[in-house]
């Protein structure tokens, strides 16, 4: 299971399987931390359509679910769920934090290209 392919009918359960956060009070806070993909998602829309970036908030929404999640967990989830436009932008995030696995099962991370003007954003902050 945990190497088989993300698809909408196993997602769920992977999910549940790689959440580890000792605090979580309920179902409720994991679907609370789920609910940070929607939100990256926004910010990486509202980077495509009106350039501006917000990369303490995607930095901050990443490394949070890398905490509960772990890194390889994280980035299955992250490729899964983002629409392939904004994969570049993911993996230059996860790249920038040294969290990008060398293989995700779902992509062909090779072939992703890094977005420069995200680089130069996050080493000016670095």
């Amino acid at each position: 299971m945990l190497y088989e392919p993300l698809s909408e009918d196993n997602f769920l359960l992977y999910a549940i399987k790689m959440y580890d956060n000792p605090y979580c009070k309920g179902i409720n806070e994991f679907y609370e931390d789920l609910n940070r993909i929607k939100y990256i998602k926004r910010l990486f829309n509202k980077y495509e359509t009106k350039k501006q970036l917000k990369e303490r908030l995607l930095l901050n929404h990443i490394m949070i679910l890398t905490n509960v999640f772990g890194v390889e967990g994280c980035a299955r989830i992250l490729f899964f769920k983002i629409e392939s436009k904004y994969h570049s932008y993911l993996k230059t995030f996860l790249d920038f934090l040294n969290m990008l696995p060398k293989r995700i099962p779902e992509i062909k991370i090779d072939e992703i290209p890094i977005d420069h003007r995200i680089t130069t954003a996050l080493k000016q902050i670095s």
